[in-house]
């Protein structure tokens, strides 16, 4: 009997090398090549960034960008701490613990400690954590340890050998430090030049999550100078990866969406234009469809 699980094998799969894919070949000065061309890019509208203060543009802000700008400014102006928000931050918080303590992990205590240190640590959703009443407290609980429970269904436990990294930060400074890319990787595994970046979803596939993982390969490329070998958005609810090798192809993607990303966010957020209106399937949730007319067309067309 196999030590893993049919689940648990898929992703011992993923991780390995296909002998008949061989790993794409790359120019030796890609990283600074790839750095070069992002600052190129942005040049004349990072000239004109007021002050000293840096403008830090995440991969949220760039998949936000590239949707309904509108919506996008919304949120940034108007975002709510709640048990359903809050859940990805304590179970990523909780997985990262998983994967480093010697004993069994138990989902609960994970995400007991996780809510505790997230408290101790001052960060941004500290003082939502701290001041959670009871029944919120219970509802977050039972979201984040589902949450964490599934990934350990799914994942076999990470040897040290697989260098395991969890949460782990990528930033790329540009134009002489005004510009600010950053990142939060929920695992990576592997040596440079071998790595794997997964992300860890919960509910459907969309084309937006692949871009998020190849702004991840772009800021590890130019930061360590040797491109990932894979990625992948891995959907808990499913327990299915949607893989991707890391082509030549897939780091000009990123760096374009990138480029055009970081222009379009300086544009409306510190130089005032317009919000560009983009209709679609967000827009049965978003709090402004009442009042936006490519909205509005949108849902009604799509309810014939």
């Amino acid at each position: 009997m196999s030590e893993w699980t049919p689940a648990q094998q898929r992703v011992i799969d993923l991780l390995g090398k296909s002998p008949d894919r061989p790993r794409a070949s790359f120019d030796p000065d890609i990283g600074a090549i790839l750095r070069r061309e992002l600052d190129d890019g942005i040049a004349d509208l990072a000239e004109r960034l007021p002050g000293d203060d840096r403008f830090f543009v995440s991969k949220h802000a760039i998949g936000g960008v590239h949707g309904c700008e509108a919506r996008f400014l919304h949120e940034q102006s108007s975002f709510d701490w709640s048990p359903a928000t809050a859940r990805g931050t304590v179970a990523h918080r909780a997985i990262e613990l998983s994967v480093h303590v010697s004993s069994e992990p138990i989902p609960a205590e994970l995400v007991d400690e996780a809510i505790a240190r997230l408290i101790d640590a001052d960060a941004p959703i500290s003082r939502y954590l701290e001041a959670l009443g009871e029944y919120d407290r219970a509802d977050l609980r039972s979201l984040a340890v589902n949450h964490v429970a599934r990934f350990l269904e799914c994942f076999p436990p990470l040897r040290p050998a697989w260098i395991p990294r969890t949460e782990s930060r990528l930033a790329v400074d540009l134009a002489d430090g005004r510009v600010r890319l950053s990142g939060k990787v929920d695992l990576m595994l592997g040596r440079p030049g071998d790595k794997v970046i997964i992300d860890l979803k919960t509910g459907s596939a969309t084309p937006l999550h692949r871009e998020d993982l190849r702004f991840y390969a772009l800021l590890d490329t130019i930061t360590l100078g040797v491109p990932p070998r894979k990625l992948a958005s891995y959907y808990l609810d499913e327990a299915v990866a949607h893989p991707e090798d890391v082509t030549e192809a897939v780091l000009v993607a990123a760096l374009r969406r990138t480029i055009a990303g970081i222009r379009r966010l300086i544009e409306i957020q510190i130089l005032d234009a317009e919000p560009v209106r983009r209709a679609g399937p967000p827009c049965r949730w978003c709090v402004l469809a009442e009042d936006c007319s490519e909205g509005v067309a949108y849902l009604d067309e799509d309810d014939r």
